[in-house]
């Protein structure tokens, strides 16, 4: 195991990939603060929902429906996450290792299923 972030390693594609996405982020940012029109006014001084007018207090109850679903995909979206990893190293695993990773993904299908099964991804 010789590998290195910089060096001759698996990784690197993965940095590469990152660092440009970042700095294309970045230019893309400042050409639009630098050649986008900017004519400030009331109008666009004032907070908006949507493109509609606010209505009601900033403070409301939400339903524990919009928690609910925020804490399903942050908890999806970071298991998610695991098959980059496994990915990269996927030809050194065999198959025992794209064994192990499908047993992943059903748990996590079985999971959405049963989700999806006790309505928490309906919006009544």
């Amino acid at each position: 195991m010789n590998d290195t972030i910089l060096g001759t390693s698996t990784y690197l594609p993965i940095v590469v990939t990152f660092t440009l996405t970042g700095l294309l982020v970045t230019v893309m940012v400042f050409m639009g603060q630098l050649l986008g029109p900017q004519r400030p006014n009331a109008a666009k001084s004032q907070a908006f929902e949507c493109g509609n007018p606010s209505s009601g207090s900033a403070w409301g109850r939400f339903s524990v429906k919009f928690y609910l679903t925020a804490i399903l995909f942050i908890v999806f979206d970071v298991e998610v996450v695991f098959l980059y990893p496994w990915a990269v190293v996927f030809r050194r695993l065999g198959w025992v290792g794209f064994a192990e990773m499908m047993t992943f993904v059903a748990v996590l299908g079985l999971a959405l299923l049963y989700v999806w099964r006790k309505g928490a991804l309906e919006w009544d």
